[in-house]
């Protein structure tokens, strides 16, 4: 599906019906909302209405010529996407920079957001992790970006299949010159996404926070410092199990943020 947001063509996945689920998925080369959400899209959509936006910079929303990526970019994007929409308010997921653009939005627009899932998410004492080095250094091609995913998002090898190095191959070329352009060029602020501990502890969001372990993109170390700056926060951490514990941990991600929704 496709709708206007500005002068910003959006695709969006959509399924479901009930109360309204925002996915925002991450930054990594490659990424969209179907290559992030697509077991999790099926597991919620029983139950609620779920959307799944391709934020602008990824995925096949278009990309327009003068647009400056940054956190506040991302943000004004989700919200306008929500306006063209008509939803006044909406729980989210957000995994790894959506988790951050959620935070945004709980923060500057608390009354928009209801609940939120913080997966992998950057925060209070975020670092330069070996894992977001080679997200960042990464070339396009098919034999770098299985490297990238078999050695920084995946403890069970198995689920990265020929079929998802090619969706992700193939989007990372799409997309790479935006890519370079958010995190590289000084017109860009795609990386300041910090946040102080004042401005955490002012969220007042029930928030649920959910980390692997063994995630080598954003450490556990974060979500640890998040949930006890949060006043209305849970952690749950995956062992065995990395940056995606949306597909390495799919049923049992899907049963954790279920209930959590529903509160």
């Amino acid at each position: 599906m496709r709708v206007a947001v500005g002068d910003i063509d959006t695709f969006y996945l959509e399924e479901g019906a009930g109360d309204p689920v925002l996915l925002l998925h991450g930054s990594g080369p490659g990424v969209s909302a179907y290559a992030n959400w697509q077991h999790t899209i099926p597991g919620l959509s029983g139950e609620f209405r779920v959307l799944a936006p391709d934020i602008v910079g990824y995925g096949a929303t278009s990309r327009p010529d003068d647009v400056v990526y940054s956190l506040r970019t991302w943000t004004d994007h989700v919200v306008g996407f929500m306006d063209a929409l008509g939803i006044e308010r909406a729980a989210f997921v957000g995994n790894s920079l959506g988790g951050r653009i959620s935070l945004d939005l709980a923060g500057r627009y608390p009354d928009r957001v209801s609940r939120m899932v913080l997966m992998g998410a950057p925060g209070v004492g975020m670092v330069i992790t070996e894992g977001l080095k080679a997200l960042r250094a990464y070339e396009p091609s098919p034999e770098n970006m299985r490297t990238l995913l078999l050695d920084h998002f995946a403890i069970d090898k198995s689920i990265i299949t020929d079929e998802l190095v090619r969706i992700r191959y193939e989007a990372s070329v799409e997309t790479y010159d935006a890519y370079r352009a958010m995190f590289f060029d000084p017109r860009h602020a795609g990386n300041e996404l910090g946040m102080t501990e004042e401005q955490a502890r002012a969220i007042t969001t029930p928030s649920l926070l959910v980390h692997g372990r063994e995630d080598s993109v954003v450490s556990p170390e974060v979500a640890w410092t998040m949930v006890q700056l949060l006043p209305n926060a849970d952690l749950h951490v995956f062992a065995r199990c990395g940056h995606w514990t949306q597909i390495e941990r799919a049923a049992e991600f899907n049963a954790l943020v279920g209930a959590f929704l529903r509160g």
